[in-house]
């Protein structure tokens, strides 16, 4: 690796890795559950139901919304999928494994795209749990930021 490469791994590792630390408490719980485990639903109280309404695990929700709030979160993640032609979860997971730190917009476009559409299409959610790609994308982080395996 020369100097040059070398200088943008470390201001990416110094810019990310305090994001990176505060989604990686949430890898031990993404590995663990399955799509169906983070998702019920509440359909009222009474004879008669109307609509069922999804009700999401809590730690789920918390990850969310701890996501929401770094730097992997970007509005411009579509970019991401054109521009590596992604098409289904089983080439985001490979991206995600082979990606090199210099690509960390692969992350945050994967990243993105779950959990924005998950906000206005929930079960997207319960897929990026179910097709493991939040544990993928935050095991490879852990790997490229602090290379460790959990």
């Amino acid at each position: 690796m020369n100097e040059k490469e070398q200088n943008i791994r470390e201001q990416i590792i110094e810019q990310y890795s305090g994001d990176v630390e505060k989604l990686l408490k949430y890898l031990p719980w993404l590995r663990k559950v399955r799509g169906d485990d983070v998702e019920s639903t509440y359909e009222g109280e009474g004879m008669e139901t109307l609509i069922q309404i999804p009700v999401f695990d809590s730690t789920l929700l918390a990850f969310v919304k701890e996501a929401e709030k770094t730097q992997f979160i970007t509005k411009n993640y579509p970019y991401v999928y054109t521009r590596y032609r992604i098409k289904s979860p089983e080439m985001e997971r490979y991206l995600l494994r082979t990606a090199k730190i210099q690509e960390i917009d692969i992350f945050k476009g994967i990243i993105s795209k779950y959990v924005l559409e998950g906000k206005r299409r929930p079960a997207v959610w319960r897929a990026a749990v179910e097709e493991e790609i939040f544990a993928t994308a935050l095991d490879c982080l852990n790997m490229l930021f602090f290379r460790k395996k959990e």
